[in-house]
């Protein structure tokens, strides 16, 4: 974790044991997903009811790289409907049950986007640019079949399209647009050092 874990306590007295509960859970998130950044846990009592009766509240706050923060928190109603009796280990269960499955769903999404890239990367083809008409904002590539394809300003991933020159090898995607083929996900091609 790039920042320690920060636990605090609210309206609840500190506890060494419920601290030390909350510290192995966070370790468990690390193990789930190594690039954390950050992992704030915050416990409180919201109100209090004959004998404690109202359960704690259980609030983690999770840093993951390129995104908001993922949270978790429920109101002591969530605890009360869920178990028969709630106390601070099913509140801490409970909201880190909930966290883990968050963070796998974020792992998830990361992965699936490594996919995409990946299939992007299996799926293009290389082209070089044949028209840019001036002060507009699309063009033209020659597709390795000597073809012409459509491009809008928009698909050039990398590189700058004011700096684009007749000749610019590309690599791209083919898609099918409202008008027919069209190249999606315009990369300009990175120079080799070295004679070829």
């Amino acid at each position: 974790m790039q920042i320690p874990a920060e636990i605090s306590f609210h309206n609840i007295q500190h506890s060494d044991w419920v601290e030390e509960t909350i510290r192995e859970k966070i370790a468990r998130l690390e193990k789930l997903f190594d690039r954390l950044v950050t992992c704030r846990v915050r416990v409180e009592r919201r109100a209090t009811g004959s004998a404690n009766s109202v359960p704690p509240v259980v609030r983690i706050e999770i840093g993951v790289p390129g995104r908001k923060d993922l949270i978790v928190a429920h109101e002591p109603e969530h605890l009360q409907n869920k178990f028969a009796d709630p106390d601070m280990q099913n509140a801490i269960n409970e909201a880190f049950r909930i966290a883990e499955r968050q963070l796998l769903d974020f792992k998830e999404q990361l992965r699936d986007r490594t996919k995409g890239l990946q299939r992007d990367i299996q799926n293009q083809f290389l082209g070089q640019i044949a028209e840019l008409p001036p002060g507009q904002d699309h063009g033209f590539l020659l597709t390795k079949e000597g073809g012409l394809l459509y491009f809008h300003r928009n698909s050039v991933l990398n590189g700058d399209f004011d700096a684009l020159k007749r000749g610019t090898e590309v690599h791209y995607v083919e898609e099918m647009g409202d008008t027919g083929p069209t190249a999606a996900k315009v990369r300009v091609k990175a120079a080799t050092n070295g004679a070829a």
